[in-house]
């Protein structure tokens, strides 16, 4: 295809570089209404605007507290085997996939749209166990093959991954085949009370983490964690330590532990 323009000849394939490029009055034209376009706007009198945004607001938060409570959370009780008061999620219908029991306590949230996938040719009911006071932040990924336990009052951060399994065997011949990983490959992770993992930890199979600890954000966790450790890094090391609550005491963070 070749168009005519004013003696110019241009083909299908340069007139876009000619447009871009080209000193022609007919691209200094095309530019400048693009820019025009790009950074038109109107002006927002207060008098018509902040009534229109409290509007906005009320309309966006009815239609959020009517999704939420009629969608939602019905749709996330509906998965689990057990489930107790004050269960809440935000906005979004989680991604849950896979048969298994789904065991969730009191006062827990899962918000913003988590991952959450039962792999049941490991064993016939794999179990998701989340304590009850402990708040699981959009975009994590939890991967169940057997077992995965979540403590009391644990605060996990946004898109943390936590699997018992890493899925495929590290046999390249038996990924070519598309071989599932041994069973003995799938181990239980289980993560104690109080512990504070940041976002996009990654939790790997067979991983204790201890109560009250912390896991740094970023940090790939292939080894136990003690209880009361704070960790970091690929993979996570101790850097620190946290006094175990005394009666009525806060914990604090160790300064100057290695």
């Amino acid at each position: 295809m070749r168009i005519m323009v004013r003696g110019l000849s241009l083909t299908k394939g340069n007139i876009w570089r000619f447009l871009a490029t080209s000193d022609h009055p007919l691209a200094t034209l095309a530019r400048k209404t693009r820019t025009a376009i790009s950074h038109f706007s109107v002006p927002a009198p207060s008098v018509i605007a902040k009534p229109a945004l409290l509007v906005f607001l009320l309309i966006r938060a009815t239609w959020y507290f009517i999704f939420r409570v009629l969608a939602c959370e019905p749709l996330l009780k509906a998965y689990c085997t057990s489930y107790g008061k004050d269960l809440h999620t935000d906005v979004f219908v989680h991604w849950i996939q896979g048969k298994g029991n789904l065991i969730i306590g009191d006062n827990v949230t899962l918000s913003g749209k988590c991952s959450i996938s039962f792999a049941a040719r490991f064993c016939d009911r794999p179990t998701l166990v989340i304590g009850s006071g402990t708040h699981v932040s959009d975009g994590c990924i939890l991967w169940i093959g057997k077992q995965i336990t979540i403590g009391e009052h644990c605060m996990i951060g946004s898109d943390v991954a936590i699997r018992d399994s890493d899925g495929h065997p590290a046999d390249p011949e038996l990924r070519r085949k598309g071989t599932p990983p041994a069973i003995d490959d799938v181990r239980p992770v289980t993560i104690g009370n109080t512990v504070w993992i940041g976002m996009r930890a990654i939790i790997g199979p067979g991983i204790s983490i201890g109560d009250g600890s912390i896991v740094a954000a970023g940090s790939v966790v292939v080894s136990d964690v003690a209880p009361y450790t704070v960790v970091a890094g690929n993979p996570a090391r101790r850097i620190g330590s946290l006094q175990p609550p005394a009666a009525n005491l806060p914990v604090f963070l160790c300064a100057g532990e290695n």
